[in-house]
């Protein structure tokens, strides 16, 4: 009776919105994600549909890119908040330039998973084939088929031109209707392709001895964003690492890729045994940064080392959770 009716009333709804507000009031994120469709890309997209980063707290909008080059741009321009998959090479020369981004995490370790393929018919056998008139593809500049491409050309002495072709179905368009000699892409893209017959593989990104090893893409935030919202940024990468394990062990993640990507299981399986290993895709596995800044000076995409303070600036890792 101390309130009155009224008062009983406008309690009651400032308890039923406080209530709303704790338990449904999200941080959003936005995010530039290179090649759609592509596994180890599609951590953020899964995790969403499963609910996973919303347990954490986050509503993320999901931008897709034609490659890193493109992802690289929108982070630096603040239109996105964390970029998937970003060329370590291309993210550290963009870094050593000024740029406002940050590594908080590992795409992938190693390069084989990426792959080099020519139609049936094409006469040559292996990427050492290429020769001064074959053009072999990559994705946009200073993404990791960026350096690869540019690996082959230094390892196997070639001659031959890269071309910029964008994502795996621009690429497949381009070498089935002439217009690229060497088609580049990810599992599980491609590998229906290769069962038919169509296409054969010629390379892989492990052909470059140097890249077996390294972090060769990244996971990287806007460096003003993770100013103002660490603690948010921290979250993501929480979540995110609760579903990439998630994919590894539950089959509920295939269901929702083929749904996603349309590629059927069973290939996706094949790319996960054969391609992919949850262990490459540790977002804490940040390793041979010093053999990758020698291959971006050999490559002319750095003209010194990062120093270690730099590196030290660069690499904003959040801790993984005890």
């Amino acid at each position: 009776m101390r309130y009155g009716r009224w008062g009983r009333q406008a309690l009651a709804l400032a308890m039923l919105a406080a209530t709303a507000t704790g338990a449904f009031a999200e941080d959003s994120l936005k995010l530039a994600i290179g090649q759609r469709g592509n596994w180890e890309t599609a951590i953020a997209e899964l995790g969403n549909r499963a609910g996973i980063f919303k347990k954490h707290g986050l509503a993320l909008e999901l931008l897709y890119t034609a490659g890193a080059g493109e992802t690289l741009q929108t982070i630096i321009s603040g239109a996105a908040d964390i970029g998937i998959g970003v060329g370590t090479s291309g993210a550290l020369r963009a870094f050593d330039k000024g740029a406002p981004i940050r590594g908080i995490g590992s795409a992938t370790v190693g390069s084989n998973d990426l792959y080099w393929y020519v139609k049936s018919d094409s006469p040559l056998k292996s990427i050492k084939d290429a020769t001064e008139k074959t053009t072999i593809a990559y994705s946009t500049a200073g993404s990791s088929t960026n350096m690869i491409v540019l690996g082959f050309l230094n390892t196997f002495n070639l001659k031959s031109k890269a071309e910029k072709t964008g994502s795996p179905p621009a690429t497949l368009t381009a070498v089935m209707s002439g217009q690229v000699d060497v088609g580049w892409a990810a599992p599980p893209f491609g590998l229906k392709e290769i069962e038919e017959g169509k296409i054969r593989i010629i390379g892989r990104g492990s052909d470059v001895p140097s890249m077996r090893d390294q972090t060769v893409r990244l996971v990287i935030a806007n460096a003003n964003r993770l100013k103002k919202d660490g603690p948010v940024i921290a979250r993501f990468m929480d979540a995110y690492r609760e579903t990439l394990h998630w994919m590894y062990t539950d089959p509920k993640a295939l269901e929702y890729y083929k749904d996603f990507s349309g590629i059927p299981e069973n290939l996706t399986k094949k790319a996960m045994s054969e391609f992919y290993s949850e262990a490459a895709l540790d977002p804490d596995r940040i390793q041979g940064i010093d053999s990758v800044m020698a291959d971006a000076i050999a490559t002319k995409f750095l003209s010194a080392p990062l120093s270690k303070e730099q590196l030290a600036e660069f690499f904003q890792v959040p801790p993984k959770k005890k």
